[in-house]
């Protein structure tokens, strides 16, 4: 029996939403039907596809964006389940797509400062923090688990140059948090649904200058 990939799609991001953690291999053969190699297979094509993340033998789910399956260094907690962000675009994503107002928290990646906050599934963040995303998206796939380990928080934007001299990192795009809860809440938009498609390199770029980022930095082609 042939795998649908849509269906194995939402079923993972679903199971994400609703337990905090990946389904294993044998959740997704006994939702479908299906024996192990044909589960892994389907797998391997949503991964080859950017529509998740498996590990170095292409077996274990490690991402379903904006969902991980272990500590990447930001917590996302609702009033009854608990999730690992992949990263801080990641975190403030999830709130919308589960509909509820979600405690994010984290540590500034300059300072060590214990930082959390409510995000609203509806509403931007006013606090004075910032994001510091240092891989191009054009670049971002390279890698996306050292992508993402990469974007963090921060209590002030001073910080970041000190985190980006003290790693050798080359400094990227700065966020204010409502830029970021922008950009995550509408990237992920409709993530969920069956309907979900990626979006492809042209429409991404248009995406990005319709939230106002333009510049090298967000060229997708």
């Amino acid at each position: 029996m042939a795998a649908d990939l849509v269906d194995i799609r939402t079923f993972v991001y679903e199971w994400f939403a609703r337990t905090g953690a990946p389904p294993s291999l044998m959740d997704i053969g006994r939702a479908h039907a299906l024996d192990e190699p044909a589960v892994v297979a389907a797998l391997r094509s949503l991964h080859d596809g950017h529509l998740l993340v498996l590990d170095e033998l292409r077996r274990d789910i490690v991402m379903a964006h904006p969902w991980a399956s272990s500590p990447m260094g930001f917590v996302v907690a609702g009033p009854d389940q608990k999730w690992w962000g992949g990263c801080a675009w990641d975190s403030f994503a999830i709130p919308a797509l589960v509909g509820r107002t979600c405690l994010v928290a984290t540590h500034c990646g300059g300072c060590g400062a214990a930082l959390a906050l409510d995000v609203k599934p509806d509403r931007a963040p006013i606090e004075p923090w910032v994001a510091h995303l240092p891989v191009p998206v054009l670049r971002q796939w390279d890698d996306v688990v050292a992508t993402c380990s990469k974007q963090l928080l921060f209590c002030r934007a001073a910080h970041v140059d000190e985190w980006c001299a003290r790693t050798g990192t080359p400094k990227g795009e700065v966020l204010d948090l409502r830029t970021l809860w922008t950009l995550a809440t509408r990237w992920y938009h409709g993530r969920m649904s069956r309907e979900y498609r990626r979006r492809t390199p042209a429409e991404a770029g248009v995406f990005f200058a319709g939230v106002g980022l333009t510049g090298e930095f967000w060229r997708t082609e």
